[in-house]
């Protein structure tokens, strides 16, 4: 690279670094070039290194030497005198690194599941994997009268297969077969037009097998 300039200037980074004599820290974190005196009271020796005025003024500095900053950092307290609701708040911010946690937006995958009734995607897979998304989830669908009925009585969803209408029609003969719940009779009526109704969607055409 060369060096020299046609107006003058020397750009090069070790002729920037000579420049900035002022203020030059060593590796032990003095400031070679400070001309202060240790601001400790009766202390005489170079004022070399810098520590926070206060918690209020972290960028005002006080400037010691080596041993009076080494007692003044001992006794540093940044909280000192704040309540314990702000040092646990800064507790909470520290251990993410001042990072406040958001949620996820949702993708639009996901919203799209969630306008199916699917919170998770993963949903899938479990219940809600034999349901339908089209109108028949709201039980809009078409169907003759006594059908209507049967499922109603039923309990059931007007979109269910007959193997799943079939599996609830077994639970409902459970719950109202005299032989099935200690010989209580007294839902005979009902489990009657339960029977019926299952006959009427067991010889539908309407719903798929």
């Amino acid at each position: 690279m060369v060096k020299d300039d046609p107006f003058g200037f020397d750009i090069s980074v070790s002729s920037d670094k000579k420049k900035r004599t002022r203020g030059r820290r060593g590796m032990s974190g003095a400031f070679e070039t400070s001309t202060r005196v240790c601001e400790h009271e009766g202390c005489e020796e170079a004022g070399k290194y810098r520590a926070p005025r206060s918690p209020d003024a972290v960028d005002d500095y006080l400037w010691f030497c080596k041993t009076h900053v080494r007692e003044y950092n001992l006794k540093w307290n940044f909280f000192d005198g704040s309540p314990e609701e702000a040092v646990a708040a800064q507790m909470d911010k520290d251990r993410v690194w001042e990072r406040e946690t958001k949620p996820f937006k949702k993708t639009e995958e996901e919203r799209a599941w969630a306008r199916l009734g699917v919170d998770d995607p993963h949903q899938v897979l479990g219940d809600n994997a034999t349901q339908n998304p089209g109108r028949s989830i709201t039980g809009t669908r078409k169907l003759p009268p006594t059908e209507r009925q049967a499922i109603e009585v039923l309990e059931a969803k007007d979109h269910w297969t007959k193997a799943e209408v079939r599996k609830q029609y077994k639970k409902l003969i459970k719950v109202l077969h005299p032989d099935l719940n200690g010989g209580d009779r007294s839902q005979e009526e009902q489990l009657q037009l339960v029977v019926w109704a299952w006959e009427q969607i067991k010889t539908s055409r309407h719903f798929k097998i």
